[in-house]
């Protein structure tokens, strides 16, 4: 039985507060390796998530943005590029609709960072930008890129 079904069963009709390691490592629609932990499936979470992320050394996702929901990380170790670099200590803003391509550039050391979400449901409103996998930070800005050509 889940936490979260633990929790439901000893009280229904309360509200409660819940604390979950980081679940199995999976992959991600945008290509991340996740250390799923909080959500609506895992929690009962109404109005956001919350991940731990891996890159592995020159590791990267796919080009994507979160077309309904805002979107900061906090980095744990290395550094993070997402159209800004974050590092270790550091935190990073990315609003909704924003197209962005996280890549860890270092050639040796891994990536790991905490990644909040203002939906729930993380992947529904994830969308992939296969034609932006090829370009440049510089050129992921709102003003630049036809989205409706990059989602095709």
């Amino acid at each position: 039985m889940s936490t979260r079904a633990q929790a439901q069963a000893a009280a229904p009709s309360e509200e409660h507060c819940i604390a979950i390691r980081p679940g199995a490592l999976t992959q991600s629609r945008q290509g991340h390796h996740v250390f799923e932990g909080i959500s609506a499936q895992s929690t009962g979470a109404r109005a956001l998530c919350m991940h731990v992320i891996a890159i592995p050394p020159g590791g990267r996702a796919r080009a994507h943005l979160h077309e309904a929901h805002e979107s900061a990380v906090y980095v744990i170790e290395g550094e993070v590029q997402h159209r800004i670099t974050a590092g270790a200590g550091e935190m990073a803003y990315i609003p909704a609709g924003v197209p962005h391509l996280p890549i860890n550039a270092s050639a040796d050391a891994p990536a790991t960072f905490v990644a909040a979400r203002t939906d729930p449901n993380e992947q529904e409103s994830v969308a992939v930008l296969p034609a932006l996998d090829a370009l440049a930070h510089a050129n992921l800005t709102a003003d630049v890129v036809d989205l409706e050509s990059a989602r095709r």
